[in-house]
């Protein structure tokens, strides 16, 4: 048995990756694994994910430049959700802002809490 044996990975070999920036805890993303994403980003140093929408291992900032330098990795008390921590560069969300979580539920209505842009 492997490490990677030892994630519970669902019925299409994925488990949920939780990314967090390493310095300051702020949540940055959630997106999925594969196997080989896990082991990527392990020997790579740098975060790799599966994109279920492109059918492929996605390399974090492949297109954009906006990287995510590996930390550490984590694994959750039930083996089947992961943690990155990382060094964002850029941005981490597709829409250009520092993190993905930018609306905020408040007295029923969804509000942006952080502006457009990089706030690195």
């Amino acid at each position: 048995m492997t490490w990677l044996d030892e994630v519970k990975w669902n019925e299409k070999g994925l488990a949920p990756v939780v990314t967090v920036e390493a310095e300051t805890g702020e949540l940055l993303m959630q997106a999925w694994a594969n196997r080989e994403a896990l082991q990527a980003t392990v020997k790579e140093g740098r975060a790799v994910y599966w994109s279920r929408s492109r059918g492929r291992i996605w390399r974090k900032g492949e297109e954009s430049g906006h990287v995510q330098k590996l930390v550490e990795v984590y694994l959750d008390c039930d083996s089947d959700t992961i943690c990155y921590r990382v060094k964002q560069v850029g941005a981490a969300c597709h829409t250009g802002r520092r993190s993905c979580f930018f609306r905020k539920f408040e007295k029923g209505v969804w509000r942006l809490v952080e502006r457009d842009g990089d706030d690195n």
